[in-house]
């Protein structure tokens, strides 16, 4: 893994914990029920491109 995946690595990973709080609040607070679908569908995006990473 070279120097700019590593970098993306972590940029990802301080993505995915912003979302993750952002997510269970939204689960809480539930106003709008969209924004739940929305930050799921985040995560998997994030999760998935933190995958392709590791494993390259």
């Amino acid at each position: 893994m070279d120097k700019k995946a590593k970098k993306r690595l972590e940029v990802l990973k301080q993505k995915r914990a912003t979302l993750e709080k952002q997510l269970a609040g939204a689960k809480k607070q539930t106003d709008d029920p969209q924004e739940i679908v929305r930050f799921e569908k985040e995560l998997a995006a994030i999760k998935q491109e933190m995958e392709q990473l590791q494993k390259s």
